[in-house]
């Protein structure tokens, strides 16, 4: 399992990245406050026009001994804006985005990755104190159907219009509001009592206090059972949960 991310707020920028190795129970790890160029690469794919082909998106993480270059098969996605106090909020998410490149590690031979993906582009103004719960994931039903979701508490969650989302075979439909129980084991949806079930495996936290700025969460990553939201069985899952207060 991996995680990348490129993070601008006003002048400041922020990269982190991670990849916890399952079997080896083994995860590494890098946040920088100053991002080091071509430690983590993220680029958009291009649609198709009548000229061009399209081309996949990227995503390339090299740091810590740690090789990995995917290619992501970008779709449409689900895309809201949102009420944030006295401003909006724009996000776009993908989900269940196949992504299919190698992995090196220390230098050993490469070895090939194909897997899913879930992709999350926000861009907007947030209140001054802003603190969200989120999870998001991939996984199958019970006969195999592809499942995906995007469920947040806290930030783009109006009870129309939202992030929240479940791709079921690829096509998304918005959940209802959830809840997240408070040491992240479990998701509620408020609307039909579905509930997600999560056992943390590896975790990601940071705490930073840095003047008139400050972050401070946890992202364990982990497997998923249960139900999905609009009582969807989830035969297995496999995603993170987010429990993240900041102040801008």
């Amino acid at each position: 399992m991996a995680c990348a991310a490129l993070v601008q707020i006003g002048p400041a920028r922020q990269s982190f990245w991670a990849l916890y190795m399952r079997e080896e129970k083994l995860m590494r790890e890098r946040t920088r406050l100053l991002p080091r160029r071509g430690e983590v690469e993220l680029d958009h794919g291009r649609a198709a026009t009548r000229t061009l082909p399209a081309t996949p998106g990227r995503l390339r993480v090299h740091g810590r001994g740690v090789l990995l270059d995917l290619q992501l098969e970008e779709q449409a996605g689900i895309e809201a804006l949102c009420p944030n106090g006295r401003a909006q909020v724009w996000t776009r998410k993908q989900a269940g985005v196949a992504a299919n490149g190698t992995l090196r590690i220390d230098g050993d031979p490469a070895r090939e990755v194909h897997a899913l993906a879930v992709i999350d582009d926000t861009i907007g103004h947030h209140t001054r104190h802003t603190e969200w719960h989120w999870s998001a994931g991939v996984g199958e039903g019970p006969g195999g159907i592809p499942l995906a979701w995007n469920l947040v508490s806290g930030v783009n969650d109006p009870p129309q219009g939202s992030e929240r989302a479940v791709w079921v075979a690829g096509s998304p439909t918005e959940a209802a509001p959830v809840s997240f129980a408070a040491d992240l084991s479990s998701i509620r949806c408020e609307q039909d009592g579905a509930e997600l079930r999560f056992l943390a495996e590896a975790q990601r936290s940071r705490h930073d206090e840095l003047l008139i700025v400050g972050s401070n969460y946890r992202a364990p990553f982990g497997s998923f059972s249960g139900r999905l939201p609009g009582g969807i069985p989830l035969a297995h899952g496999l995603g993170v949960v987010e429990h993240h207060r900041a102040r801008w």
